[in-house]
């Protein structure tokens, strides 16, 4: 075993001044984070870009790679294109069919049988339906639009420090475009600015981070697509007002395990208005919903993570609310999106390092040496 370097006072002076230039860096960072977002933003759209001008690039057998960059900015741009027109009619019908529920609903009052009138009269109390309604009304729409082009010269006049923030954002743009150009080159950079005594070190952790992520989002955003399209099917099987928009929704709460669950709040509403206007049966609504949150639950849980996910995580459900908990009280949101990944690294990492090297250095019997053929002789003799 090495032996511990003694605390000299030179070590000491090291350790202080480190500390207090670790501490300097991030009330750095802090001071100079409206300038570094946006290239923080740039760098992740570029780290979720690169890939796909990679592909352009050897497809079309490209030498350079602003053909792939364009390429790949118009292929990001066909798809958003086609999900909007493939999405966005049925939405907005859906969503002038949800008003005129919400509108029936109110000023109709209609009751449902097998429903407490208290429930009706505490929703009536506690939920304003008719701004709900006039926010789904198209008018509004129009309304808000007409009103932010009206006000937009005086916001423009007025305001310097926002037209500031706004051109610091199309900067992000460029940003995008000159780390796809030299991305790389960048990424080597960046490695040459560690010291060569942790270099190995920090690039071999980095790159276990990289990939852990890429085959965590990469698996968990095909989940959440195939989930979200189950529910939209299931929910327009069974009838129910605002179908894609509560699938999408709920495919998008399905990047975070367990948080799916949340979807059955608007989903009882929906049954509940949808039934006071119909005249369908609530009870039988709402089996018919929670049925499709069984059914597409068994199916992501028996078919789609076991063929998608493998054993990325491997966790007890337990570790896995624990994690959540944990980390999202740390950093919020992201961090219950980004729970899983970073505790199996932690897991993986305490196991090589900890117990591995306990395991390595735990006292073991000593080898019994060899006796030669001529030692045996002269032991008989």
């Amino acid at each position: 075993m090495t032996e511990r370097q003694p605390y000299t006072f030179d070590r000491v002076i090291r350790i202080l001044f480190g500390a207090v230039f670790v501490v300097g860096l991030f009330y750095l960072i802090y001071i100079l984070r409206g300038a570094l977002l946006p290239f923080l933003v740039a760098w992740i759209v570029a780290y979720m870009l690169n890939p796909l001008v990679v592909y352009n690039k050897r497809v079309f057998k490209l030498k350079g790679r602003v053909i792939a960059i364009a390429l790949a900015f118009l292929e990001v741009l066909v798809t958003l294109a086609l999900l909007a027109v493939l999405v966005l009619p049925s939405i907005i019908d859906e969503i002038g069919v949800m008003r005129r529920l919400l509108s029936d609903y109110v000023y109709h009052s209609s009751n449902l049988p097998f429903v407490p009138q208290a429930v009706h009269d505490f929703i009536r109390q506690n939920v304003d339906f008719t701004q709900l309604s006039n926010l789904l009304s198209r008018e509004q729409w129009l309304s808000v639009i007409e009103e932010s082009f009206s006000g937009a010269w005086g916001f423009i006049t007025g305001s310097v420090g926002e037209i500031i923030n706004i051109v610091s954002w199309l900067i992000v743009l460029l940003y995008i475009v000159f780390i796809l150009l030299d991305y790389d080159k960048i990424l080597v950079g960046f490695q040459r600015m560690i010291p060569q005594r942790y270099r190995p070190m920090v690039v071999s952790i980095v790159s276990d981070i990289e990939v852990s992520m890429n085959r965590y989002f990469r698996g968990q955003a095909l989940v959440a697509g195939l989930v979200g399209i189950l529910f939209c099917i299931g929910f327009l099987i069974v009838g129910l007002p605002l179908a894609i928009v509560l699938g999408l929704f709920i495919g998008v709460l399905n990047m975070v395990p367990y948080l799916q669950l949340v979807g059955l709040i608007p989903t009882v509403l929906l049954c509940l208005v949808s039934a006071s206007e119909t005249g369908t049966n609530f009870w039988l609504l709402f089996g018919a919903c929670i049925l499709v949150f069984i059914v597409v639950q068994l199916i992501e849980d028996i078919f789609i993570v076991p063929r998608v996910m493998g054993k990325v995580t491997g966790l007890n459900p337990a570790i896995i609310l624990l994690s959540l908990s944990i980390w999202g009280t740390l950093l919020g949101f992201v961090g219950m999106i980004i729970a899983l990944p970073l505790t199996t690294l932690c897991l993986s990492y305490y196991e090589r390092y900890v117990i591995g090297d306990e395991a390595k250095s735990s006292p073991s019997a000593p080898p019994e040496p060899e006796v030669s053929s001529e030692e045996m002789t002269k032991e008989k003799e």
